[in-house]
């Protein structure tokens, strides 16, 4: 247990002398939303983290936070049905969203907190940018798209963390990476060309401890 405490305070040491101090590290939790009327008040920018049930979200802001257990993964995917808010040391709030696409709850508690999610998505005016958390394997999927044309619409910037890249060798990796940016530029085509341009796409691993000083350079150019 020591010596993972150490290794967390030596990633942290490294990367404020190489990268800057890391915009989620010292993150805290302040509260947890479950309807509308329980969101804090409107003030410092969020940024969202949004993905697939079981696409790595949780892992993705530990590593980020160079925590353990910032945020939690439900054992059962899809049980988290509440929005979470972390301030970062700057002020502004890391927004942990309901992961979609699979829950094992009755339909109808299920529906009214996914359109719950939908209008904080499309409503919240602080909600100034996105995470979009995809697992490389499975590229981005017809659940990812609504949420992620709210955001290039709206001209709000986007990163896609390609997770789980452990998974694969580097050549399946260069290919499940072509396979994204083709899908975005179909995107692109599609809407007009309004879509790639928004969207930075990193791959990452939480295990593999990569793509996270690229994905904090991200970040931190959004609450500067």
């Amino acid at each position: 247990m020591q010596s993972g405490n150490r290794r967390e305070r030596n990633e942290a040491g490294q990367s404020v002398q190489g990268q800057g101090i890391p915009p989620l590290l010292e993150a805290v939790f302040v509260t947890g939303a479950a309807q509308w009327a329980q969101l804090p008040s409107p003030g410092p920018i969020e940024i969202a983290f949004a993905g697939r049930s079981n696409a790595g979200k949780s892992s993705a802001i530990n590593a980020l936070a160079r925590r353990t257990r910032l945020a939690f993964a439900s054992r059962t995917p899809g049980r988290t049905q509440q929005i979470n808010f972390f301030q970062m040391r700057c002020g502004a709030y890391a927004v942990d969203l309901p992961g979609y696409g699979y829950a094992a709850v009755a339909r109808q508690t299920k529906n009214d907190w996914q359109d719950f999610l939908w209008r904080y998505v499309v409503e919240r005016q602080t909600l100034t940018a996105l995470v979009l958390v995809t697992d490389i394997r499975r590229g981005i999927t017809h659940l990812d798209v609504p949420v992620l044309e709210v955001f290039l619409r709206s001209s709000r910037p986007v990163l896609l963390l390609a997770t789980k890249s452990d998974k694969l060798n580097m050549q399946e990796r260069h290919r499940a990476l072509a396979g994204i940016e083709r899908t975005l530029r179909e995107y692109d085509g599609e809407s007009g060309g309004e879509g790639i341009g928004g969207v930075t796409v990193i791959e990452f691993s939480a295990t593999a401890r990569r793509g996270i000083e690229a994905a904090d350079k991200v970040i931190a150019g959004w609450v500067a």
